[in-house]
């Protein structure tokens, strides 16, 4: 797999653009699938409201705004690999293939580490209104929501990007995987839980991965559930919503599906 060497600013446009592109065509199809009129009669009873034009306006520039953030890591990232300064590596052989793997879920391990810490620390009431206020405008969130982060949440979020290509020997395509993986948790972790078909499997999910029924609760307590990926760290520091596994456990029974 070789890379052609290109500008800063060459790099910059089209990540920009692939990064726009990947937002518009995640979220929208997600939205269309379980926000139109053609998810009703799939899902559950709406206990959420229904989100306001506005509210999704607001989303989306915030999230064009992120994207203009990543765009910059991802362009910085390439140029010094181009120059021989990352542990980004294109063959496969030189680590093995079992590492393609082990280097993925460190990866995620890892991630939700820095997400954890960081997000928790956006909740100061010293920083809430600096760093994260812009994303908890949506209190039910949609997968416009997904990636709706102040300019400056941006930043830490994609430093981490940053500092894992130094950190962590990554195949381009374990790095491909990490980031496919972080849109699609971002997009189904801002779905409301009553937009989910009745049998999905919060009961066994719900209790080590993040999901909707896990991270709306965050949107509306704000002082609990801090994660991305993994409920652990919340269990462990005692940010998990006291009510939270027995409400998945009474909801999703086989007694409560009737």
């Amino acid at each position: 797999m070789e890379l052609t060497n290109h500008s800063f600013k060459f790099y910059y446009i089209a990540f920009f653009g692939v990064i726009l592109v990947r937002y518009f065509l995640v979220s929208g199809i997600t939205y269309w699938l379980f926000y139109s009129p053609f998810s009703q009669s799939a899902s559950k009873p709406r206990v959420h409201q229904s989100p306001t034009r506005t509210a999704i306006w607001h989303d989306i520039k915030l999230s064009m705004l992120s994207s203009a953030v990543f765009a910059l890591a991802a362009a910085l990232i390439l140029s010094v690999y181009s120059a021989g300064g990352t542990k980004l590596y294109t063959d496969p052989r030189e680590y093995g293939l079992w590492y393609l793997g082990v280097s993925y879920g460190i990866g995620l391990l890892l991630q939700d580490t820095y997400f954890y810490f960081t997000h928790r620390l956006f909740h100061h009431p010293k920083l809430f209104s600096w760093l994260h206020q812009g994303h908890h405008r949506s209190r039910y969130p949609t997968p416009w929501t997904s990636f709706a982060f102040d300019p400056l949440e941006g930043v830490v979020q994609a430093l981490f990007l940053v500092g894992l290509v130094f950190l962590l020997p990554l195949h381009f395509i374990t790095m491909i995987a990490i980031l496919a993986t972080m849109t699609m948790w971002a997009v189904l972790n801002h779905l409301g839980p009553d937009r989910l078909p009745s049998l999905f499997p919060h009961h066994w999910l719900g209790r080590w991965l993040i999901g909707p029924a896990h991270h709306s609760i965050h949107h509306l307590k704000y002082t609990v559930h801090y994660g991305l990926y993994f409920t652990f760290w919340d269990c462990l520091l005692g940010s998990e919503d006291i009510g939270y596994r027995q409400s998945i456990k009474n909801s999703y029974s086989p007694d409560s599906q009737g």
